[in-house]
């Protein structure tokens, strides 16, 4: 099976995503979150590097309840500009 290449838009909300859960990580090690959430820390690498840009979404859910991050917040922050591409030049969302 051949995967469909990711969008620019794909990668970056990758690259925040991981970004994101770097962040909420703080001075916890790698190893200890990824094992507290069932995952192996090269995966977990592999997200914060953004190397891995559309991980499980078993895989984020762990991740978040392990970090006491919501979802609901994690998908609002990592598309954030999804909506600024999808605006049109007057600044109103475009369907």
């Amino acid at each position: 099976m051949v995967r469909t290449p990711l969008t620019p838009a794909e990668r970056r909300r990758g690259e925040r995503l991981g970004a994101l859960l770097r962040d909420a990580r703080g001075p916890r090690s790698m190893v200890e979150v990824a094992a507290a959430a069932g995952l192996s820390a090269e995966t977990l690498r592999k997200i914060e590097t953004g190397r891995a840009p559309t991980p499980a979404f078993f895989t984020v859910a762990a991740l978040a309840a392990e970090l006491e991050i919501s979802l609901n917040e994690l998908a609002a922050l990592c598309g954030a500009d999804e909506d600024e591409e999808r605006a049109g030049h007057d600044g109103t969302l475009s369907a």
